[in-house]
């Protein structure tokens, strides 16, 4: 959720320095992008995976401080609910065979932290939404002890007004209708997140082209058909999300201000529009201020945190992020994907995260961008499809129309993938070991949500209701998310 807040509530006096503030941060970090050096020696990549805790019956078990004392790891942190925990991976550069050493440190570190969790009677399930959260497990206590997430949970309250009213409807004709007083509806939702550093000169290039692939890493990568019992969209996760963290009252929606999470609304040219966007149209949230200077900073020769400015980005939800951030005293910046869920195993996170780097890197160099040849609205479209509908959707592609999600990936997608794969310098094994997942997933129909909604099929066909055929499939799902096999592959009861 982002950095540390000391103040779980803020005067009218403080509001208005930090939006002084914020503008004055991005004033500087104009100057920065027109005349700093920012860090791209050498590219790297990292990776965040939220996950989930269950108790014996694969329930959730909000525990995750306990968890967290267990695990004694500084890579695992606490996240918004307390049946939630994050796994932060470290930083590393693509090329050669280093995607499968880490795939096999990723094994290691979980399987540590899952012998840990099974010391105090919890266990870890990498998956989008948890199937077997319920209404009731957020009556009581549900929010981890942070005050960023209770500070959080107020200001989203406050500034909206009212409760959170969700409503989803599947394209099974399920649908979910209910308010919500408190955030927890948004701490069911559990993401991977892709991190690429990029140089500020292509920075527009590399977030228009991870915009255009959104739709179909949502259609290959969904994993959160269910929520409260209800089989929603393939991916919930991405309009739970949007619903349950959206600060606007119904007055406010109709006269067409922007939404809290935000896909966006045009293609860019610079990480500054983004930044810009940030500050012009949304207000603040968390407005803790820093005693930093970052005009005399910058002055001085150094390097400004910006704390304000990235404060503030960290509290509009685009699904891809513009990031500054300094390491060792030297900027950079960073395209941050959130589009994906959690799981289903390791090898499918790997393989969502080759997709999307080595057809992200094609995409961006290409001389005639496809952004230049679709609408952004196009765009939009696919990632709500992908969204609604995963492995099953039609998307639009330029030149193509409107075509199965599936083919579009084979014919184009697939081969621009494993080709800037490539051109990062990844190894042949690696590709062909990443690559031909997402190959089998399209071949067979069969992604996380997909195999989540055939499995609850099959045990509700055999009389088992839904909240225990929901449990059911949960286990059986561990069962394979453990053996670190690919999801297309999975037994079925």
């Amino acid at each position: 959720m982002g950095t540390e807040v000391t103040a779980a509530s803020f005067t009218r006096e403080q509001r208005q320095q930090y939006r002084e503030k914020v503008r004055v941060g991005l004033d500087v970090f104009e100057r920065m992008l027109a005349h700093s050096q920012f860090e791209f020696d050498r590219p790297m990549t990292g990776m965040e995976i939220e996950l989930n805790l269950v108790d014996g019956e694969y329930r959730p078990r909000m525990d995750n401080a306990e968890v967290l004392k267990a695990i004694e790891n500084p890579d695992y942190q606490t996240e918004l609910a307390r049946f939630n925990i994050e796994f932060n991976v470290t930083p590393r550069p693509l090329p050669g065979r280093a995607a499968i050493e880490l795939e096999a440190d990723l094994r290691e570190s979980l399987n540590q932290a899952e012998k840990k969790c099974n010391e105090v009677g919890s266990h870890i399930v990498m998956i989008g939404i948890l199937p077997t959260v319920m209404p009731e497990h957020f009556a009581g206590d549900w929010i981890s002890a942070n005050t960023r997430y209770q500070a959080l949970n107020d200001a989203v309250l406050s500034a909206r007004g009212e409760d959170i009213y969700l409503d989803i409807e599947g394209p099974s004709g399920e649908r979910l209708n209910r308010f919500a007083d408190s955030l927890a509806p948004e701490s069911a939702c559990t993401s991977m997140q892709l991190h690429l550093q990029v140089e500020p000169a292509q920075f527009a290039s590399h977030w228009n082209a991870a915009q255009v692939l959104a739709g179909a890493q949502l259609a290959l990568g969904a994993n959160s058909p269910f929520f409260f019992g209800k089989q929603l969209w393939h991916e919930t996760r991405i309009e739970l999300f949007s619903q349950a963290a959206d600060t606007r009252s119904i007055e406010l929606k109709n006269q067409g201000v922007r939404p809290r999470v935000f896909f966006g609304e045009r293609w860019i040219t610079s990480i500054f529009d983004l930044f810009e966007e940030n500050v012009r149209y949304f207000p603040a949230l968390l407005p803790e201020i820093s005693d930093e200077d970052p005009v005399a900073v910058l002055a001085a020769g150094g390097v400004p945190s910006l704390a304000e400015l990235r404060l503030h980005n960290g509290t509009v939800y685009r699904w891809n992020r513009p990031i500054y951030d300094t390491v060792n005293g030297r900027p950079h910046l960073r395209v941050e994907n959130r589009v994906l869920p959690a799981g289903p195993s390791i090898i499918d996170t790997m393989a969502n995260s080759a997709f999307y780097y080595g057809a992200l890197r094609m995409l961006a160099q290409d001389d005639r961008p496809v952004w230049t040849k679709m609408s952004f609205v196009a765009a939009e479209e696919n990632f709500h499809a992908g969204a609604r509908d995963g492995i099953d959707s039609r998307l639009y592609w330029p030149n193509r129309g409107e075509v199965p999600a599936t083919e579009m990936v084979l014919r184009r997608l697939l081969p621009l993938a494993d080709e800037g794969l490539a051109q990062w310098g990844v190894a042949q094994e690696v590709r062909d070991r990443y690559l031909s997942v997402i190959e089998g997933r399209c071949l067979t129909g069969m992604n996380g949500a997909s195999w989540q909604i055939e499995a609850v099929r099959r045990l509700e066909e055999r009389g088992t209701d839904r909240v225990e055929a929901l449990r059911r499939m949960l286990a059986l799902y561990a069962e394979n998310m453990h053996q670190n096999i690919p999801v297309h592959t999975w037994k079925l009861p």
